[in-house]
C-alpha cells in the first residue's frame, strides 16, 4: 500500500522524489522543518521507504544516502533532449531580454529620482535670485566708483604681502650664502650636486621673486640693481 501524502512517509517520499538527488537524513530533516517532523521520525520513514523499495539507498560507512527511484521517471530520448535544449536556449534568451528591460526601467527610475522636485527647483530659483541681487548691488557700487574694500583692509593685505616678500628675499639670500660656502671648493658638478640634494631654485618651479616684487605697493618697491 502506497504511503499517504499527509503522513510522515508520504511527506518524505514526495520530498525525495521532488528533489531527485542524493540526500542524507539531515538534509531531509532540514528541508522538512516546516512540517514539525523530528529527525528520528524522518530517519525511520527513510529506512521504511528504502526497505519497501519506494526509494533507493546506498551506505558509505555509517552514512546512508537516499535517492528517488529512477525507474519511475520518463527518460527522454535524443530527439526530446534536443528539443528541450532548444526550448532552454529560447528561455535563456527571453530571460536575458527581460533582465535588459528591467535594467533599463531601473535606470530610468534612478534618473527620475535624481532630478529635482518642483519644491527643490523653486527653492533653488529663490537662492539663485538672491545671489543675483547681491551681485547686481556690488556691480552698481563698482560702476558708481564706490570702494568695496576699506582702507584698513587694504593696508592690512598690503602689509602682509610686503612681509611675505621680504621674508622670501631674506630666505633666498641666506640660502645663497650657505650654498656658496658649501660649493666654493667642492669638486662636484654643481647641477648634479643640487639634484642629489633635492634643491630647487625659484626658476625650477616656475616662480620669480622679481615678478612678485613688481606687485609691491608704490613706495615700498626695492630699487633694481644696475
Amino acid at each position: 500500500m502506497a504511503p499517504k501524502s499527509d503522513n510522515t512517509e508520504g511527506i518524505v517520499l514526495n520530498f525525495v522524489n521532488e528533489q531527485n538527488k542524493p540526500l542524507n537524513s539531515q538534509n531531509v530533516a532540514d528541508f522538512l522543518q516546516k512540517f514539525n517532523l523530528k529527525k528520528a521520525a524522518i530517519q525511520k520513514a527513510l529506512d521504511s521507504l528504502a526497505d519497501n523499495g519506494k526509494i533507493s539507498f546506498k551506505e558509505y560507512g555509517k552514512q546512508k544516502i537516499y535517492l528517488a527511484r529512477q525507474d519511475q521517471f520518463d527518460i527522454p530520448n535524443n530527439e526530446e533532449l534536443n528539443k528541450m535544449k532548444e526550448e532552454n536556449t529560447k528561455l535563456q534568451e527571453q530571460l536575458a531580454e527581460q533582465k535588459k528591460a528591467i535594467a533599463e526601467v531601473e535606470g530610468e527610475i534612478k534618473a527620475l529620482q535624481s532630478n529635482l522636485t518642483l519644491e527643490e527647483i523653486q527653492g533653488k530659483k529663490l537662492q539663485l535670485g538672491n545671489e543675483v541681487e547681491k551681485m547686481e548691488e556690488k556691480l552698481i557700487k563698482l560702476r558708481q566708483g564706490v570702494t568695496l574694500v576699506s582702507p584698513e583692509q587694504r593696508q592690512s593685505v598690503e602689509k602682509m604681502f610686503v612681509d611675505m616678500i621680504n621674508h622670501w628675499r631674506r630666505r633666498k639670500r641666506m640660502f645663497k650664502d650657505v650654498w656658496d660656502a658649501i660649493t666654493e671648493n667642492s669638486p662636484k658638478n654643481l647641477k648634479e650636486f643640487k639634484e642629489e640634494l633635492g634643491v630647487e631654485y625659484d626658476e625650477d618651479v616656475g616662480v620669480s621673486l622679481q615678478s612678485f616684487d613688481e606687485l609691491m605697493p608704490t613706495g615700498k618697491k626695492r630699487p633694481r640693481c644696475k
